[in-house]
């Protein structure tokens, strides 16, 4: 028997629920699907699904066979597809984890073009402010900003990630602009709503660092809202340049403290400098061609210094 044809079937059963939905989803005659896997169970010497009339549940020696059925099928993929991503043009699915902002600024505008150019990529973007795991969301390229913490996984710098402390010229000709950090404890400064409650801002100049602790009538867990605050006047924000860059550039948003290095929380002044925008993928993906073409296209459209701080 076709060992791996049975392993198939009997997932696609499992998943699907019954012989009749998984044979419609794999296009053949729900007699094919039935014959591969008691051809497996045969094989194995055990019963793996449970079979009545509504529903085919698994049995728990086809529970535990399950887990380890569907890892052996991927890691076959993987393989499968690290060889055949050697020869020709990048092709296959590429799965892609983006920040929902970032990714709607950024990476949205320019996909047309990448698909174009790579019409043998099927691409699939998870957007997400969540921290994903690769291994099992099956992610081939995660995009991250900040600083990354230690790991096995392969990172590309694809710009940096500089943050800028701003309002718009409505707020500061109504209040005194800040000529110091320690000026920002009068200030409404809107923040971001972390689990861990800390809203310090880090500055640092010419070996000289500072914290203060702000305080303001708004805070939110996403980026495009404080933007939208600090643009109808409501306060000071500190954000990176890829969101307000264009708003720097035409006066909507005025810089403050400029000669301060800026950044949020209670990083060294080298995490700071080592931060940036990363294309991470795992170590089996480095010879991949579909994640190369795309952290390629990315950098190169992206530019140096990136077509956000060119402003």
């Amino acid at each position: 028997m076709d060992i791996f044809a049975g392993i198939r079937a009997f997932i696609a059963v499992a998943d699907k629920g019954g012989f009749a939905r998984a044979a419609r989803e794999s296009g053949v005659a729900t007699s094919s699907i039935t014959r591969q896997v008691d051809a497996l169970e045969e094989h194995l010497g055990s019963v793996l699904l449970n079979r009545s009339t509504r529903r085919v549940t698994l049995t728990p020696a086809g529970e535990a066979y399950y887990a380890q059925a569907v890892r052996i099928l991927s890691d076959l993929d993987d393989a499968n597809r690290s060889v055949s991503e050697r020869q020709g043009p990048p092709r296959g699915l590429l799965r892609v984890s983006l920040p929902v902002a970032f990714a709607r600024l950024h990476v949205a505008p320019i996909v047309p073009d990448f698909m174009k150019s790579c019409p043998g990529i099927e691409l699939e973007l998870l957007m997400t402010d969540s921290i994903v795991n690769l291994v099992e969301d099956r992610i081939d390229l995660a995009i991250r900003i900040g600083s990354l913490e230690s790991s096995s996984m392969i990172a590309r710098r694809l710009a940096p990630n500089r943050r800028v402390l701003c309002a718009s010229p409505t707020y500061l000709r109504a209040q005194n602009e800040p000529r110091v950090p320690t000026d920002l404890a009068k200030h409404n400064c809107l923040t971001f709503s972390y689990s861990t409650g800390d809203r310090t801002w880090r500055f640092s100049k010419r070996g000289r660092d500072e914290q203060v602790r702000v305080r303001g009538n708004l805070r939110a867990n996403n980026s495009e809202m404080l933007r939208e605050a600090a643009l109808a006047g409501l306060g000071l924000i500190l954000m990176p340049t890829w969101l307000i860059g264009g708003d720097l550039g035409k006066g909507r948003l005025r810089p403050v403290l400029t000669e301060w290095q800026a950044d949020v929380g209670h990083q060294s002044a080298a995490a700071r400098q080592e931060g940036g925008i990363f294309a991470l993928y795992l170590a089996d993906r480095r010879a991949s061609a579909k994640v190369h073409a795309f952290t390629e296209f990315l950098t190169k459209r992206f530019g140096s210094p990136p077509y956000w701080d060119q402003t």
